[in-house]
């Protein structure tokens, strides 16, 4: 489950995206309202957790912002605003649900858990990958497992398709070897093969090699990321 975590304070961030990611749960951390507008409008998001306190443009219009375009994302107030007339406003603004600090992170598990069931049972004919997930100029469809960099369609295969969206969920994420075998072919990291370096070097060949800017680049003894801004 992807999570997109919009929090200022980076002690409270840091607890909330360790915690979450223990969990199993892909988190992408942003620090104000604009970020968290542009990464919630460029990425597929199972959930939102939105502080209202944020620089920028608050939580709140950040919120309806939001709702403008995707009515359908769960949005989970997290905030020292606690009171009940800050409740409804967050409410009124497109929330789903709202959770004052401080909070036990066991009850932030299950508001997530409850979000994201209520989530699939309001939406059951919409497919839980319906969703395009941009990287700079690299769009990728998950339902449609359709991929274009710029004006540029790319065919890539099951395999090779696969490895990308790992990459895209864990951007700017330095990623082993073993971490991608286990996530992509379900494997245990056999050193003596290079089944790794082999895809990552066929998808590099395919969203990289016609362009200026290399998105998957090698972190030397440590392996690889897909970098983007």
């Amino acid at each position: 489950m992807n999570i997109l975590l919009a929090e200022d304070e980076p002690k409270i961030a840091s607890f909330i995206k360790k915690g979450l990611e223990e969990s199993a749960y892909s988190v992408d951390w942003v620090k104000d309202g604009k970020e968290a507008i542009k990464n919630s409008l460029n990425n597929g998001y199972d959930v939102i957790i939105l502080d209202v306190m944020l620089p920028n443009v608050d939580g709140f219009q950040v919120c309806r912002r939001i709702r403008v375009k995707n009515p359908q994302v769960p949005i989970l107030m997290l905030t020292a605003l606690d009171g009940t007339e800050d409740k409804i406003k967050g409410l009124d603004a497109g929330a789903d649900d709202y959770l004052p600090k401080p909070f036990d992170f066991e009850e932030l598990l299950a508001r997530l858990r409850a979000l994201t069931r209520r989530s699939h049972v309001l939406n059951p004919e919409k497919p839980a990958a319906e969703v395009i997930i941009c990287i700079e100029d690299l769009y990728c469809n998950l339902s449609r497992k359709e991929v274009r960099r710029g004006n540029k369609e790319i065919k890539l295969t099951a395999r090779e398709f696969d490895l990308l969206v790992f990459f895209i969920k864990n951007k700017n994420k330095v990623l082993d070897r073993a971490k991608i075998a286990e996530q992509v072919w379900d494997i245990s990291f056999d050193t003596g093969t290079n089944i790794v370096d082999v895809y990552v070097n066929y998808l590099r060949n395919k969203i990289d090699k016609d362009f200026e800017k290399k998105l998957i680049q090698t972190r030397v003894g440590l392996g690889y990321i897909m970098v983007a801004e």
